[in-house]
Parts: structure tokens; C-alpha cells; sequence
């Protein structure tokens, strides 16, 4: 069976086209059918298939195998049969979804080109995916400045909308072309070259003039195995994401009611407002620890078991154990607190340096009688006990 035509190879905008069935067959357990010319895209070289709809089916995915056969795979109704072999089938290609696949991909050779010449990092691997696109480079660390100038660089040669022409030259064509990188394959190659900047190997679809990729914009570096990897996104895609941030700025311009350039500086502001309201939380709350803890102090003096048991309202775990730190100063003290809230009772209990109590186990008693949890050593545990618990009671009750 001869491999399928690939429409695209010559026109990247045709979305409708006709096909003949010539086989059935399976992709990865699923049917599929075999045409024997087709304008969807398989996936391929980090470039995600087309999508779109064939002989009034639904194309879910698309894929080549070796021998250069595209399968379609189409969504079947229960019991649905494939189109019948021989059947001349309409296509229609998702017209969105392949233009931004080719900025995306166009992009994507003109920013690995930009690389080259402004850091010296060639591309190793690229991924155009589903919502974030990579390119991976031969440099461990790369510098954000230089893909920064690297984007501006790109995104004036989009500006300059120059012609792009894919082909598939001869031989004698082949060697005289500055490639990029070398081919994957040594047969059939298909060249794309961006007019007096880029000139690399490759069988996905992409622009005919770079003013179609739009933009280009970069949206972060980081590391990847030992790689540099940028992140990018470009044409519709970047556009949104774009749009999409912009709503975000506004939004925040009109909550700090300021202009969307003076937002940073309201960030900070509030920042510094809300460190200094944290330490003077934090201020008030030793104080109010010091102040309960003393007035614990006394009823712990009076204990013939240096014990003191207490219920501090509204007091948070964090609360609970500044007041234990101060009463368990003494080092025969045993102290059991529990705070008081909607979503339970916050308990700690604790002991002094001298004393013999066994804090870990006691409140794995307290837990299993009203239903909580919790848990620790025993010098000091903590858990939570349901609402509505009679915390000094319950404590009572187990102590005897």
C-alpha cells in the first residue's frame, strides 16, 4: 500500500479536502481508516495531531506509522461501523486548532534560530503542547537576559513579514542549504526556511509569511535534566494569555483603586502593611499568653499536684503552646489546655523538666473517650477533641 499524500505539505490552509478509503485498520487497540490522501496533520516531530471532522465523524486523533500510512481514528457510536473501503469521504480540518499549531511551530523554529545566534544554545528537543510549549537546549543554565533579547529578536523578524517556503529540495538543493540541525530521516526531507534567518529540516505545518506567527513571547526559563529549558507560547495562544493577564491587572488596579502601572507599588505597599500587621498580631499575642499564663501561674502554685487544667477561649495551637512554655518554666508543672472553637477543641498538654507525667499517653486516652486525635512524646502532645467537649470534666473523669 503506497504511503498517504499529505495535502498539507503544499497548502497549510487547506481545511477541507476529499478522501478515498483504501484500508481499516488500528491504532494503539483503536479502529482506523487509511485514505489515500489526506490534509490532517499526524503527530509528530512535538507538533500535536490535527482535529477536525471526516465522512461526518469526528477525528479524535491522528497518527503515521512507518510504512508513512495516516490513521484516522474516528469517534464511532456504539456499534458504529468504519466507512467502507473505497467510500470517497469529505474532510474538514479544525481550522483554530491548525492555525495556532502553525505559529506555534513557526514560533518555535524562529525562537530556537534566535537562540542560537544571541546565547549560542541549540535546541535539543521541543514540545508544542496542549497549553505550554518547551524548547530544551544544549546549555545547563541559561541566561534571561539573553533569551529575553533572544524573543525581542524574533519578534522583529515577525514584524518584517517575511516569506517562508517549505519544500522538499534535491540533493545537490540539500547541501547547499545553512541548515539549522541536521535531518532526522535521510530520505523525502522537507526543508522550511524563514527568509534570510532559519533554514531547518522538518514535516509540520507552519507559516507562509512570519507576520502570521503573530508574536512570540516567552513565559519563563528554568531547568530541565540538566537542561535549559524555555518556556514559550505564541500566535492566538499568546495572545489570550495576554488578554487574560490584562483582565488580572485591571481587576487589581480597580481592588487598589489605581492605575494598572502602579499596582506593583500597591502590592508592596500592602506587603509591608501586613508584615507589620503580623508582628504586632504576633506582639499582642505574647502579651495576651504572658497575661493567661500568669494568671494560670497562680492556680498552678495552688495545685498539691502542680497540675493545672484550663479552657483559654478562642486560643489557637500556636496560642496554647506560648502559655504551656511559660508554666512549664517550673519544672514540676503538668499542664493540660485545651482552646475553644467551631471546628473543635485544640489541646495541648505539657510538662516541666522535673515531672513524671506522661503526656502522650494521657491524651491518647483523652481522644479515645470523646472521639478525637492527637498524639506526641511524653514531655508534650497535642490533637483536637470534637465540639461541645467538657474538657476539665473529661480530664477530671480520666484522672481520678
Amino acid at each position: 500500500m503506497a504511503s498517504t499524500e499529505r495535502l498539507y505539505f503544499a497548502d497549510p490552509f487547506l481545511h477541507r479536502f476529499t478522501g478515498r478509503v483504501v484500508a481499516h485498520a488500528a491504532w494503539n487497540g483503536a479502529p482506523s481508516i487509511i485514505l489515500d490522501r489526506t490534509a490532517f496533520y499526524p503527530e509528530a516531530g512535538g507538533q500535536m495531531a490535527d482535529r477536525g471532522v471526516l465522512g461526518g465523524a469526528v477525528v479524535r486523533d491522528v497518527q503515521v506509522d512507518d510504512a508513512g500510512l495516516v490513521h484516522h481514528v474516528l469517534e464511532l457510536s456504539e456499534g458504529g461501523a468504519l466507512p467502507e473501503v473505497g467510500a470517497e469521504l469529505p474532510g474538514e480540518i479544525d481550522r483554530v486548532r491548525r492555525r495556532l499549531h502553525m505559529a506555534l511551530h513557526t514560533g518555535q523554529h524562529m525562537l530556537s534560530r534566535a537562540l542560537v545566534d544571541v546565547a549560542n544554545a541549540h535546541t535539543v528537543s521541543s514540545r508544542l503542547g496542549e497549553t505550554l510549549c518547551t524548547i530544551d537546549v544544549d546549555l545547563d543554565v541559561l541566561d534571561e537576559r539573553k533569551v529575553a533579547e533572544a524573543e525581542e529578536f524574533v519578534n522583529a523578524v515577525i514584524e518584517d513579514d517575511v516569506a517562508i517556503r517549505a519544500f522538499f529540495p534535491t540533493p545537490e538543493e540539500l547541501a547547499a542549504l545553512p541548515l539549522r540541525r541536521q535531518p532526522k530521516v535521510t530520505e523525502n526531507i522537507r526543508v522550511v526556511q524563514i527568509d534570510g534567518f532559519d533554514v531547518s529540516p522538518c514535516g509540520g505545518t507552519h507559516c507562509t509569511r512570519s507576520a502570521q506567527v503573530g508574536m512570540i513571547r516567552v513565559l519563563g526559563v528554568e531547568r530541565n535534566k540538566g537542561k535549559g529549558r524555555v518556556l514559550f507560547s505564541a500566535g492566538r495562544r499568546a495572545r489570550s494569555e495576554l488578554w487574560a493577564e490584562a483582565g488580572t491587572l485591571r481587576g487589581l488596579s480597580r481592588a487598589f483603586t489605581c492605575g494598572p502601572g502602579e499596582v506593583p507599588t500597591s502590592i508592596d505597599k500592602l506587603r509591608r502593611e501586613l508584615t507589620e500587621a503580623r508582628e504586632a498580631l504576633g506582639a499582642a499575642r505574647a502579651r495576651l499568653a504572658e497575661h493567661t499564663a500568669a494568671e494560670l501561674a497562680s492556680a498552678l502554685e495552688q495545685s498539691p499536684e502542680h497540675r493545672v487544667v484550663a479552657v483559654v477561649e478562642g486560643a489557637s495551637p500556636e496560642s496554647l503552646r506560648a502559655i504551656a512554655a511559660r508554666l512549664t518554666a517550673r519544672p514540676e508543672a503538668v499542664v493540660l489546655l485545651a482552646g475553644q472553637g467551631p471546628e473543635g477543641l485544640p489541646v495541648l498538654i505539657a510538662r516541666g523538666s522535673g515531672a513524671s507525667f506522661g503526656c502522650g499517653a494521657f491524651l491518647k486516652r483523652l481522644a479515645e473517650a470523646a472521639g478525637g486525635r492527637g498524639g506526641g512524646r511524653p514531655e508534650h502532645a497535642e490533637g483536637r477533641l470534637p465540639p461541645g467537649t467538657d474538657f476539665p470534666a473529661l480530664v477530671a473523669s480520666l484522672l481520678g
